[in-house]
């Protein structure tokens, strides 16, 4: 039985098809000419070129398969061309979700996000540096989303790829949606916006802070509850695969005990965090055609803690609940031993 994960260079792709070939299972892995292979490179992963946007190269990736991971998302709050990023995340979802059902493919499991998962009410603006209680605003699968709080391109384009997949299923290919939350660890090769937390944190480029809160979880429980979601979970039904709600200050004085670091003492009111991006972004964005140190999608995202509870992935799928504190360290030990800073203390 051949499965095939798309997004296999990336963080949780990468994890996923790093644990099904660790489990045995013959695993095919749809790459982009050029890409970066770091995360499944000597490994007894099959790489096979293809792209999303190009339908009979997934087309080609799929025979012979009778299960997919879906994992191949763009995760950015800033791009030069926010067109791209709807291609990606959007039209290629559909040309997956297309090439599925044509090649009659058993099951997919779809990797969304926990943007599209529904809050509670608004939280005041201080909310984010209180540990909320188990229900204290804590969104789940069955929250209502409002769709006002889809802030900026990448949440937007998550949630409409999210919408083709529960069509999908519908409409008879039997698809399961996890919302992973905010997940660290090893792999992170690009890395990611999670993972530029403890990147940035160990090289000492974090003076300050503001008010925000996440769910942090360990990579490693991300990819099992994807592997988990595949066995045991329901088509049609969504999955938050997360652990702990964290506000950021605790998780930078988790790295401080890590990194031997002073974790920030400056809290940065929003307005001020918020203008710094604007600014940030019109230099570097603008000007100079490179990704932003602050993103304003970045901070305006973050105004709004996003609590939510796993009680679902973990009573019905299983989903293990690693120490957060260790996937921190561990992506630190990672990123250090792959040359991302070298203060290795």
């Amino acid at each position: 039985m051949t499965t095939l994960v798309t997004g296999a260079t990336g963080f949780i792709g990468g994890n996923v098809a790093r644990a099904l070939w660790q489990r045995g299972e013959d695993v095919r892995a749809l790459v982009r000419p050029g890409a970066n292979d770091l995360a499944i490179r000597d490994t007894g992963i099959r790489q096979c070129a293809g792209d999303l946007c190009d339908l009979p190269s997934l087309r080609r990736a799929m025979s012979g398969c009778s299960r997919i991971y879906h994992c191949a998302a763009t995760y950015a709050f800033w791009s030069p061309r926010p067109a791209d990023l709807y291609r990606s995340n959007v039209d290629g979802t559909q040309n997956i979700l297309t090439a599925a059902q044509e090649a009659g493919i058993a099951r997919v499991v779809f990797t969304s996000s926990v943007s599209t998962i529904g809050l509670p009410d608004a939280a005041p603006p201080d909310a984010a540096d209180a540990l909320p209680d188990d229900d204290y605003r804590c969104g789940n699968e069955d929250t209502p989303l409002n769709t006002a709080r889809l802030i900026g391109h990448y949440k937007r384009s998550k949630f409409q790829s999210e919408q083709l997949a529960l069509r999908a299923n519908d409409a008879g290919l039997p698809v399961v949606v996890v919302n992973p939350c905010a997940p660290v660890g090893a792999w992170d090769v690009k890395p990611t916006p999670t993972g530029r937390i403890p990147l940035d944190f160990a090289r000492g480029r974090i003076p300050a802070y503001i008010s925000a809160g996440m769910n942090l979880v360990d990579v490693a429980d991300v990819a099992e509850g994807h592997i988990l979601a595949m066995e045991r979970g329901v088509p049609g039904q969504r999955y938050i695969l997360g652990n702990r709600n964290l506000p950021l200050r605790q998780v930078f004085e988790m790295l401080a005990q890590i990194t031997g670091r002073r974790a920030p003492r400056i809290r940065l009111p929003f307005w001020l965090a918020l203008s710094a991006a604007y600014l940030d972004e019109a230099v570097e964005g603008s000007l100079l055609r490179r990704q932003p140190t602050i993103p304003v999608e970045g901070i305006k995202v973050a105004r709004h803690p996003m609590y939510v509870t796993s009680r679902k992935a973990v009573a019905q799928l299983g989903m293990p609940q690693n120490s957060v504190e260790s996937a921190l360290e561990n992506a630190v030990r990672w990123f250090a031993n792959h040359g991302y800073f070298s203060d290795r203390r």
